[in-house]
C-alpha cells in the first residue's frame, strides 16, 4: 500500500518545496538592503578606506621628516608603506566598484569604492614625494 502512494507523496512534497518555497524564497531574496546593513561590499570599502587613510597620515609623516621637519631620519621607510598602502586602497576600490551590480544605496559598496579611488592615490603620491625627497637628500 505504501509504495502505490509514494509518489504521489513524492509529487505533493515537490510541489511544495517548488511551488510555495520558491516564491518565499524570491521574496527574501529581493527585499532592499537595510541601510546601515554591514554587507561584504560595504566591508571591503571601509577595510580599504582605513588602510587608505592610513596611508595618507603615514606619508605626510614620512613627506615631513624627510623635509627636516620633525624626526632625524629621512622617512623611506614611511614613503614606502604610505606606496604600498594606497596601492592596496586604489586595487580593493577597483575591483569593488567593478563587482558592484548597482549604484548607490545597494549594498555593494559602490561609494566606499569610490572614495577608495580618492584616497588611494593621494597617498602613493604622498608616499612618492617623501621618497624623492629621501633619495634626494640622502
Amino acid at each position: 500500500m505504501f509504495v502505490r502512494h509514494l509518489p504521489a507523496t513524492a509529487a505533493a512534497v515537490l510541489l511544495g518545496v517548488l511551488g510555495l518555497a520558491t516564491p518565499a524564497a524570491a521574496h527574501v531574496l529581493v527585499q532592499p538592503v537595510d541601510a546601515y546593513a554591514l554587507t561584504t561590499g560595504r566591508l571591503w570599502s571601509v577595510v580599504a578606506a582605513l588602510l587608505g587613510l592610513a596611508g595618507v597620515v603615514i606619508g605626510g609623516l614620512a613627506l615631513a621628516r624627510s623635509a627636516g621637519r620633525i624626526g632625524t631620519g629621512t622617512g623611506r621607510r614611511g614613503a614606502m608603506v604610505a606606496l604600498a598602502a594606497g596601492l592596496a586602497c586604489t586595487v580593493i576600490g577597483a575591483l569593488v566598484v567593478a563587482a558592484a551590480e548597482g549604484g548607490p544605496g545597494t549594498g555593494y559598496g559602490i561609494v566606499g569604492g569610490y572614495i577608495d579611488l580618492v584616497v588611494g592615490p593621494i597617498a602613493m603620491v604622498l608616499g612618492g614625494l617623501a621618497l624623492a625627497r629621501s633619495r634626494r637628500t640622502a
